[in-house]
């Protein structure tokens, strides 16, 4: 089983020097255990366990621990989707019951929009746009072409409505990391008004820009560089949707 570990040294104010002592400053074993709990859900998911799917995988990732865990994971895999998505997992029976029916929501979504990249991720799903299918070199405006696959989009994201959306800017590399922080969050900001105008309530809408500060592809070439600019979408379950599975799993 392949796993990439993580070590990174926090300091408080009264770290002990003193390896071989027997007492152990609170902060720090706290901070040990997220990291841990991290670093053995990150195994999980990073190791191909070919046996398991998506639904099976989000019930075991949830057990291991909530927004916390999902941050560390996110910091560590360089993915900013996977650790916002796994911090939203509730996890257990009810995860599962929550997969089955983000498994049928993404299978829609492959089939409906061709031209994203659809990944079911523990209890949700993530959809992503190339920027050039959204917007021009530069541009923060959508174009025609946007407009369609966002559409189509809209209406599956309309079928479904007991979710959450957070959408998420990213830029490459070039440019300066004011600059590119402005772009992410102005690309974030126009797919969330286009979609609030057609209908998508404002109230399962979040949106953040991240510049160049998570790529996802290398920036050493200008197709990785083309694909870090994306806009993600993070669909996740709401309040709603985790208290009918939690009745559903209750149920069996």
């Amino acid at each position: 089983m392949a796993m990439i570990i993580l070590f990174k040294e926090k300091r408080y104010g009264t770290m002990f020097e003193n390896i071989g002592s027997k007492f152990i400053n609170p902060k720090i074993m706290r901070t040990v255990n997220v990291i841990m709990a991290g670093i053995i859900t990150v195994g999980l998911i990073s190791s191909g366990c070919k046996s398991m799917n998506k639904t099976q995988k989000g019930a075991v990732i949830g057990t291991a621990g909530g927004a916390a865990v999902g941050a560390v994971i996110g910091k560590a895999a360089g993915n900013t989707a996977l650790g916002a998505i796994i911090g939203a997992t509730v996890g257990g029976v009810t995860g599962a019951v929550i997969g089955r029916k983000m498994d049928k929501q993404a299978e829609e979504i492959k089939k409906e929009i061709p031209d994203a990249k659809v990944e079911r991720v523990g209890e949700g799903i993530v959809v992503e746009f190339n920027s050039k299918i959204l917007f021009g070199f530069d541009k923060s405006d959508l174009s025609s072409t946007a407009e369609g696959n966002l559409n189509d989009l809209i209406t599956i994201l309309n079928k479904y409505p007991d979710t959450d959306i957070e959408i998420q800017g990213h830029t490459d590399n070039a440019g300066t990391d004011e600059y590119n922080q402005g772009l992410s969050e102005r690309r974030a900001s126009a797919v969330s008004a286009y979609i609030r105008n057609k209908g998508i309530s404002a109230a399962r809408i979040s949106i953040k820009g991240f510049g160049e500060s998570a790529p996802k592809y290398t920036n050493e070439t200008e197709e990785g560089r083309a694909q870090n600019r994306r806009v993600d979408f993070l669909i996740t379950a709401n309040e709603k949707m985790k208290a009918d599975a939690k009745k559903e799993a209750g149920s069996k």
